[in-house]
């Protein structure tokens, strides 16, 4: 007997049902299977309260979000995460539904009758904006973008213009040391990650030989960990610099250090990079400290510079500026002050903080603090795009146990439809080509194919629809 693999195009293809489920037990709608939507599933499925079973809704064809999305090609150590999620993924309580767009596919109201309830959590993709003149130029870019782009993620761009010798990145967290260490690096130090074949197109035509990263505080102050930082200087083709100008403490610092020994260890490491001699290499990445960007400056409707202002510290951790300004030449600026999260359809949202109101776990009305029945929030939607992934767990918890006592206590709303393939019939009956677990382990497979083509683990698939019909493929035998 052969086998193929085929693209069923008939509305009627079914998924895989779940467990047989007892009438009793919850029904529950999780909607973002980055990190905190697949912990908050697990959270759910494993307590002792109630019976649980969660469908997981995914915007993307994939699942894993950032950590597919927004973790650099060449950190397979934290990509590790994958596995853990992955077996959450694969337990039978469990069912993973993709490219589906809440609002557009189906409505959270919708969803409200064939759930007990709904966890948001959605996550954070875009940009925090940055008020200063210039920053619409047409070479000041968004962090997010860029790592969407380097990333592979199928809705950003494709390509990217790499032609800045001289580049500036603002920001001291992780996702600002990403950005500068993929601009600093070769396409072919990368080559041997997962990066798609249109990213490395461009990487190769990268001429960025200078990369200034720029914080407006102090060692003490800086959001990068110590691993990220110290795996700067792992590339023979990048001399990290810091000005030893800028390591300074006040009492205030002084005490932050002693209360994290994270945040000591940076110090540690940046004062290394400042007292050390030169390193010969062709590229320079430097971390400039005490400097606050006021100004990305342009000729001719282009970046030609960005301007900070020197500050210093007030004694309280602080800084305040001294007006003493430097121009530095640059042909691009990157903006790495922070993602934020976006509205879904029908759900209250705070346009101000950028998050879906609550009180740790309860979505609340705009109105002010009363719950809106049925509905959870957890993550970046819930607290900011703030906190690593033990603090996605602790935070999904929090929010589950809050759903579980208030079914405990019968305060859930009822769903109105039965029965796990209820939801599956009203999707086939719209013709939503949705992808499952099952699809993921094809698509998977694909890329992993790709990758071992050219000798590397994985190599993603970029485009959208190809990644849909890898997933809803299915095996047709003769």
């Amino acid at each position: 007997m052969k086998c193929r693999m085929t693209n069923p195009n008939q509305a009627s293809r079914k998924v895989s049902s779940m467990t047989e489920q007892n009438s009793s037990a919850l029904r529950v709608a999780v909607i973002g299977a980055g990190p905190a939507g697949i912990y908050a599933s697990d959270q759910l499925i494993r307590n002792e309260e109630r019976e649980v079973y969660v469908d997981l809704f995914e915007q993307m064809p994939a699942p894993f979000g950032l950590i597919r999305y927004g973790v650099a090609p060449d950190h397979p150590r934290i990509k590790g995460i994958v596995k853990s999620l992955h077996n959450v993924l694969d337990k039978p309580r469990l069912r993973l539904l993709g490219n589906i767009e809440i609002g557009k596919d189906i409505t959270v109201e919708e969803l409200r009758e064939y759930y007990d309830a709904i966890v948001f959590a959605t996550g954070a993709v875009r940009d925090r904006a940055l008020n200063i003149p210039g920053v619409d130029l047409p070479e000041s870019y968004g962090a997010a973008d860029f790592v969407g782009f380097y990333d592979g993620n199928p809705r950003f761009d494709r390509d990217w213009d790499l032609s800045a010798k001289q580049v500036a990145v603002i920001g001291v967290g992780n996702v600002g040391l990403d950005v500068a260490r993929i601009l600093a690096k070769t396409a072919e130090e990368l080559k041997v990650t997962e990066i798609p074949d249109n990213v490395y197109e461009s990487l190769k035509n990268n001429q960025a030989t200078e990369v200034h990263v720029f914080g407006r505080r102090g060692p003490a102050q800086v959001k990068f960990t110590p691993q990220e930082l110290k795996e700067l200087d792992h590339s023979d083709n990048i001399n990290v610099v810091v000005d030893p100008e800028d390591i300074d403490y006040d009492e205030a610092s002084e005490e932050a250090r002693r209360a994290s020994k994270s945040q000591d260890l940076a110090c540690q490491i940046l004062e290394g990079y400042a007292i050390r001699e030169p390193k010969l290499a062709p590229h320079t990445l430097q971390i400039h400290l005490f400097e606050q960007p006021t100004e990305i400056l342009e000729k001719d409707g282009h970046v030609v510079g960005l301007r900070t202002e020197r500050t210093e510290l007030d004694g309280t951790g602080n800084v305040r500026g001294t007006g003493k300004t430097t121009d530095w030449p640059v042909q691009a600026v990157y903006r790495a002050v922070g993602y934020r999260s976006e509205a879904v359809p029908g759900v209250p949202f705070d346009t101000t903080t950028n998050v879906i109101p609550n009180d740790g776990g309860h979505v609340l009305a705009n109105s002010g603090a009363e719950h809106v029945p049925g509905l959870y929030a957890t993550g970046w939607i819930k607290r900011g795009p703030i906190g690593l992934i033990g603090n996605t767990k602790s935070d999904a918890k929090q929010t589950t146990d809050m759903l579980i006592a208030d079914a405990v206590a019968g305060n859930l709303t009822p769903r109105t439809h039965e029965g796990p393939e209820a939801i599956v019939e009203l999707l086939d009956a719209r013709g939503i080509a949705y992808t499952t677990w099952q699809g993921w382990y094809r698509l998977d497979a694909e890329e992993r194919a790709l990758g071992e083509a050219e000798g590397r683990e994985r190599k993603k698939i970029v485009d959208w629809e190809e990644m849909v019909s890898h997933a809803r493929a299915v095996p047709v035998c003769i």
